[in-house]
């Protein structure tokens, strides 16, 4: 018998691409429940409910029986919806989580993580060394042929140039916009290549512009768009012989290294605020004062209140996945990522017979 699969959106880009990654990979039907949460429905939250009183029930798909076998959700919001479609179905509707859960580890039948969220080992955790992804072959084609013509004016090679935001206590602003544009220019310089720049959700207009203006080499730059239909990132990774990606995400980096391509990491940071143990680049650090508490969260509270991304970026570096911008490349490439792989398999050993 084929599970029926349930989708429970999440509200943040990350989680979503990584949600829609399992389902697509598993290769069973599935629905797709979007959820329109509260914005002050904290104290289901907090406080681990299981009801629905933290979501907009009208803005939301119904979520009515025949309940699921399978639910695959991630972000704190979602997990009181997820208990309450299991405890309705009587505890058969099994919750995969993807990410850090907030409630305790066995409300979860299987939790499929990675390192900067510092879980313990369990046997329902997976620990993946990257995120999962969409990334495959046919995609990128896909996307690559609608984009062939117009990223054709430009001299070839292509660096994709893939740019995130303020992540934790890491903050892009103007200073590190000015290092990354640098940085890129004299990359594109040396290997006599253009760039093909995308921003994303969490990029500000500061950012943006700073790499509108202090890019000097031919370029083609994308702004990210709530709404838009033209997105050419997943054509930027397929054209693209290498990649830049700001080292704030974690999703954005595996999907980059899913290209099997090189990729240079960006450190938001400098001097003690680097990403990095050591970093040779000089120049200010962006100030954001959430930055700075999440920084003193990190040192001082429990481990499950922050996140460690360098952990990843260790271990991307580690597997050859990676390198810091401006490091020398390695002669070898690294093996293909497996971490989709891993997955399916164990949400399958839920249902032996699936």
């Amino acid at each position: 018998m084929i599970p029926d699969v349930w989708v429970v959106t999440a509200y943040r880009a990350g989680e979503r691409a990584q949600i829609l990654a399992l389902a697509e990979a598993l290769g069973w039907p599935f629905q797709i429940k979007e959820i329109k949460h509260k914005p002050k429905a904290w104290r289901t939250n907090i406080f681990r409910g299981s009801d629905l009183s933290g979501i907009d029930l009208q803005g939301s798909s119904s979520l009515t029986q025949p309940w699921p076998d399978l639910l695959i959700s991630a972000g704190m919001r979602n997990e009181p919806v997820c208990r309450w479609i299991k405890a309705q179905s009587g505890g058969r509707s099994k919750i995969v989580h993807i990410g850090r859960p907030w409630a305790r580890s066995d409300y979860f039948d299987l939790i499929i993580t990675t390192p900067q969220y510092r879980l313990p080992e369990r046997v329902n955790i997976l620990q993946n060394t990257t995120t999962l992804h969409r990334v495959t072959k046919q995609r990128l084609d896909e996307a690559a042929q609608l984009f062939s013509d117009e990223v054709s004016v430009l001299p070839g090679p292509y660096i994709a140039v893939i740019v995130g935001g303020n992540s934790g206590p890491y903050t892009l602003g103007k200073f590190a916009a000015r290092r990354l544009a640098q940085q890129c220019n004299e990359l594109a310089e040396k290997k006599g290549a253009s760039l093909l720049i995308t921003t994303s959700a969490r990029t500000s207009e500061v950012v943006a512009q700073a790499l509108e203006t202090q890019i000097s080499v031919p370029k083609h730059i994308y702004r990210w768009q709530k709404e838009g239909d033209n997105n050419p990132y997943f054509a930027y990774l397929a054209l693209a012989d290498e990649l830049v990606v700001t080292a704030d995400s974690v999703s954005m980096l595996t999907e980059a290294c899913a290209t099997g391509k090189p990729v240079h990491m960006f450190d938001l940071g400098v001097g003690r605020n680097a990403m990095q143990h050591y970093s040779a680049a000089s120049g200010k650090n962006d100030f954001r004062l959430t930055g700075s508490f999440y920084r003193f969260a990190m040192a001082y509270a429990p481990q499950r209140a922050s996140r460690d991304i360098q952990l990843v970026h260790h271990r991307l570096i580690e597997d050859g996945h990676a390198i810091w911008l401006g490091d020398q490349l390695a002669e070898k490439r690294p093996a293909s990522l497996k971490a989709i792989d891993r997955a399916v398999a164990c949400v399958k050993q839920l249902f032996p017979a699936g």
